[in-house]
This record gives C-alpha cells, structure tokens and sequence, in this order.
C-alpha cells in the first residue's frame, strides 16, 4: 500500500469514528515491524495536520472533528506506550503549548518522541499562564524550553516568554525551540520572535534538539521510513539557529 493510499485510509477511519478500523489498521503497520517513532511521525502527524486544515476551513463538521481528534488521541497513546524510554537522558527539556485540545495532541506526539530520543521531559500541556511558564523556566534551568501554537492568538504570549527569557537573562544556557501549525504557515516567523531553533515536525523536533549542541542524532530518528513507503520529509541540515 503507498503512502499516500495509507494516509487517506486512515483520515476516513478517524472521522468516521471507526475505532476498530483504526486499531486494526495501526496493528497491522506493528505486525509489519514498522517503528512507533514512524507510525507517529509518517501517520499520525500528517494526518492530524490534514484534519487541522480542514477543520480551519470549515470543510468538515464539527462531529467529524471531535470524532477524529479524539480517536487519534488514543491511538497516540497507545503507540507511544511502545516507545524505548529507558535509555539515558541527554537533555532536559521543558513543554508548553496552547489551550486548545489539538495543540496538546501534536504537543503530545511531540514529547513523546523526544522522551524517547533521548531526553528528560517535562510537559505543562495547555492553558498554563505564560509567567507560571517563565517561573518554571528559571527553576529548572533547562536545556530547551520548547513551545508549541496552532493558532496566531497563541503568539503574544510565547513573545512575552522569549523577551522576558532574553531581556532577564537568568536561564542564558535555555534554547528555545518553537513548533506547531503557525509557525509551518508563516515563513520566518520563528526567527521574528528571537527563538533559537525551529521545527515542523514531532521527528524534526527530535532531530533538532538533539543535533542543536551538534551532537548527532540517532539514525532511527533522523530517518525513519514508513513500510513500502518512500523516505519522510526531514529539515535536520537546514533547522534554523539564530545567530547568539
């Protein structure tokens, strides 16, 4: 089955609600002895974006979306369940995101791929005020602070929290990395904000941190294929660093 036949199967599965069919068809890529690192990066994610566009666009009911998000929220817990978390931690990394449910979902897949590659993550969610953040940012001292937006409403307070970061100066060894649909939509915009590192997808993000200290990353996650499927889309040679 191509990639493209794949994604399109497994969107009308999510939202229909089919949630036997969805199972199914995820339970076959393991039986192929495809990686959970890939079934999230090379399916779930590029789906999840596919619904995300549509739902912006009005071009599906409400039914629809809450049936698929929820559906594909599951099955990423499920997969992440057979992610290798017992490794050493190269990296402490705290998460942020927006409010809204799908912002944590792709958060979610996001940090779960990082927890795997190789990093100690702790993960706020949604709705968290952008001081309380900031407070957690000078109390951890860690090594990236990472933030998620779906939507442009979430940028004035991420702004807030990068200026406030580098205008204190108290946590100066804290990359901030950004991610999530805004970003994707608007060229250049990572670099508008003063954010070190950029990414667009839950396995480019793992390429990014890992690599941002230019330590190599694991091959697994740099590269990971999909089964009969061509070679995933990765940015690791061109991940944007702002000049210190």
């Amino acid at each position: 089955m191509s990639q493209e036949i794949l994604l399109e199967r497994f969107f009308e599965l999510l939202i229909n609600g089919d949630r036997p069919g969805a199972r199914t068809l995820v339970r076959e890529l393991v039986d192929q002895g495809t990686p959970a690192p890939t079934i999230i990066n090379n399916l779930y994610f590029p789906v999840y974006e596919k619904i995300e566009q549509l739902h912006r666009a009005d071009q599906i009911t409400g039914v629809a979306y809450h049936l698929s998000t929820r559906l594909l929220r599951m099955l990423v817990d499920q997969t992440s369940s057979r992610l290798p978390l017992d490794g050493p931690k190269r990296f402490n990394v705290l998460a942020a995101c927006g409010p809204s449910q799908s912002e944590e979902l792709a958060a979610q897949m996001a940090v779960d791929l990082l927890e795997a590659g190789g990093c100690k993550v702790a993960f706020t969610g949604g709705g968290v005020p952008a001081d309380e953040i900031l407070e957690q940012v000078h109390e951890r001292r860690p090594d990236y602070l990472v933030l998620f937006a779906s939507a442009a409403s979430d940028l004035p307070d991420i702004r807030m929290i990068i200026d406030s970061i580098r205008e204190i100066g108290a946590a100066k060894r804290t990359k901030i990395v950004v991610g999530g649909g805004v970003f994707n939509r608007a060229e250049g915009l990572a670099d508008q904000i003063r954010a070190d590192l950029w990414a667009t997808t839950p396995l480019e993000l793992v390429d990014v941190v890992l690599t941002g200290t230019c330590k190599p990353a694991a091959e697994d996650f740099v590269q990971p294929r999909m089964a009969g499927a061509t070679q995933s889309r990765t940015r690791s040679g061109t991940a944007r660093r702002k000049a210190a």
